[in-house]
């Protein structure tokens, strides 16, 4: 039990590229790791028309919390007439999106450069 919770530090790191704020998550998307970001994220999305990428590539566990943090911020950023773009290139996030259906709802990039790009998503709604 003890290694749950040494695993589930979750970092954060925050840049602006360009007026995009690309967010790079780190670690386990979990039920313990969800409340300390989710008032940080929070933040960064209660501007007007925010412009964010979640950098996805280092997380190496996401749970329904995790799941529920993410369409959260979509959910805000949306409201404010926003953008979130998501970089997911491991194959088994994006098939854990599939299977919820989710991958209707994110715009997902293999890689920061081509979210960046600014470009549609393959498949994706915006």
């Amino acid at each position: 039990m003890a290694d749950n919770h040494t695993r589930s530090a979750t970092c954060r790191t925050t840049r602006t590229d360009g007026g995009t704020t690309v967010v790079t998550l780190c670690g386990d998307l979990d039920l313990l790791s969800v409340p300390v970001l989710s008032a940080a994220l929070d933040h960064l999305t209660s501007g007007a028309e925010p412009d964010v990428v979640f950098d996805l590539s280092p997380v190496s566990f996401i749970d329904c919390s995790g799941l529920g943090l993410l369409c959260r911020a979509r959910n805000r950023i949306r409201y404010r007439t926003g953008r979130l773009r998501l970089v997911a290139p491991d194959d088994d996030f994006r098939r854990l999106l599939r299977r919820t259906g989710l991958d209707e709802v994110f715009e997902l990039y293999p890689g920061l450069p081509e979210a960046l790009a600014g470009g549609d998503a393959p498949g994706a709604v915006a």
